[in-house]
Parts: structure tokens; C-alpha cells; sequence
């Protein structure tokens, strides 16, 4: 059984000053294997990363909420445990989202988001 994880690709700027680039685009895993999503904020204003699961017809998920100085994840959303979802940084701008034990039920679109605080405005992907 192979599990379909999607990521939304957009480039979205708000006034060309903060790009959140994810990848990769499509991610396709059997039943019970991990997975890992990437995201880039280009630059480190506020050194943290939350990320959300939306299925189709219903509001994005907040799956947790990760500060690149951390060791683990400072907070998680109902339904998401630490056992199968966390998420650690390779820097302070690349961030990571994996995924233990992927079942059927984890097939979404996933969105990494960071607040840029130069226009006050959360930048989402």
C-alpha cells in the first residue's frame, strides 16, 4: 500500500520580502515507512516553523510548532503526538517535518508557515 503525501508548491512573497519554498512536491511511501518534508524561509527573522495538514473540503490541521533552537517541538495541535510527528531544523532557516509510521489516514497536503515580522504579516505555503 503506498500512502500519497502532497506538498503545496507555491512561491508566495508578500512584498518580496519573506519566500517559503517547500520540498519535495509529492511524496509517495508505503504504509508504516517515515517521511520528510523540507521547508526554506529564506531568512531568519523569527526562527521557528509550524506546520499544518489539510485534506481535501476541510480547514488546514495545526500539527505542531517547532524553534530552530530546540530539540523537539514546543507544541503540537489535537490528534498529532510526538511518537509519529516531529520536526527539527538543519539550520536557521531549513526546517524539517517527518513523519513515522505513515498510514493512509496522513495522505494531505502539507503547509510550513513562519511569521515575518517586517510587514507584520504570517507568510504560509
Amino acid at each position: 500500500l503506498l500512502i500519497t503525501v502532497k506538498m503545496l508548491i507555491i512561491f508566495y512573497c508578500v512584498r518580496c520580502v519573506k519566500v517559503v519554498t517547500q520540498k519535495p512536491p509529492i511524496l509517495t511511501e508505503q504504509k508504516g515507512r517515515s517521511v520528510t518534508m523540507d521547508c526554506n524561509i529564506e531568512k531568519a527573522e523569527s526562527y521557528y516553523v509550524s506546520w499544518y495538514k489539510q485534506i481535501p473540503n476541510a480547514a488546514p490541521q495545526f500539527v505542531l510548532r517547532y524553534y530552530h533552537s530546540h530539540s523537539s517541538p514546543d507544541k503540537y495541535g489535537d490528534g498529532f503526538t510526538s511518537s509519529r510527528f516531529t520536526s527539527k531544523a538543519q539550520s536557521d532557516i531549513d526546517y524539517q517535518l517527518i513523519i513515522s509510521n505513515v498510514d493512509v489516514d496522513d495522505s494531505a497536503v502539507y503547509y510550513c508557515k513562519t511569521y515575518d515580522s517586517s510587514v507584520s504579516e504570517y507568510v504560509s505555503q
